[in-house]
């Protein structure tokens, strides 16, 4: 399975600051959820507090309306749905997309109690030997359930022998997700609403042609806001 690759410019982590500059965070901001309301439907997003980094840089772009009109540009059955580039708001059919973001990286955040269960948030990123992420590229896993024999061959030659954690091991043959990407992007929260939306829009028909990936029809973000959190039933 080829790897989320992405191109962009590398500023470094002080172009953070400077990247929306005119937009401040509340402590209340930091408190509430992410409504992504797509043509598929409604995705509530709940980020991690443990990352803080991407928690802010996501925020951020989200209240400058960033991810208004993006498209979900790569799409991938039981594997995950990537969106954040902002030249596919007005992409025309068949063009290739992938690259646009902005000029800075996200310095990584693996932490070992978030990993690529169904339905996280992750930065997408390019094969920079720090693992940081891209400005705004993310992705919605979906992945697929294992047995333990599939845990077993995982872990011996796509992991290179590292284990995966019992209880973990636990949600992959249950839930599901991609167990193969953990520790290799930075997950920075996951869906409180909406996974049906990601199921529906991975099983999207994608283009075979220079535009690999990308859903023949557009599955887009209309708007992306901050809301306030709902507590957990």
């Amino acid at each position: 399975m080829k790897k989320i690759a992405l191109f962009f410019a590398a500023l470094g982590f002080a172009g953070i600051a400077h990247a929306q500059s005119d937009t401040t965070l509340s402590k209340k901001d930091r408190k509430k959820d992410v409504l992504l309301q797509t043509n598929y439907g409604d995705i509530v997003i709940r980020l991690s507090d443990s990352t803080p980094l991407h928690r802010d840089n996501f925020l951020k772009l989200v209240k400058t309306g960033y991810y208004d009109s993006v498209l979900f540009h790569r799409v991938i059955k039981n594997f995950m749905i990537q969106s954040g580039d902002p030249e596919s708001k007005s992409a025309k059919p068949g063009q290739p997309l992938g690259n646009g973001g902005p000029s800075y990286r996200v310095p990584a955040e693996f932490r070992a109690t978030l990993f690529h269960k169904k339905g996280v948030i992750a930065a997408a990123r390019d094969n920079n030997p720090e693992k940081a992420s891209s400005g705004s590229q993310f992705y919605l896993t979906q992945g697929k359930v294992f047995s333990d024999a599939g845990l077993d061959s995982l872990e011996q030659f796509r992991l290179q022998g590292r284990k995966i954690p019992a209880d973990q091991r636990e949600v992959y043959k249950t839930l599901g997700g991609v167990p193969h990407l953990d520790q290799n992007y930075t997950v920075f929260g996951e869906l409180v609403k909406g996974i049906e939306v990601v199921d529906k829009i991975a099983a999207v028909a994608t283009s075979k042609g220079p535009d690999r990936d990308r859903p023949i029809e557009d599955a887009r973000i209309l708007k992306a806001s901050l809301i306030k959190r709902k507590k957990k039933k």
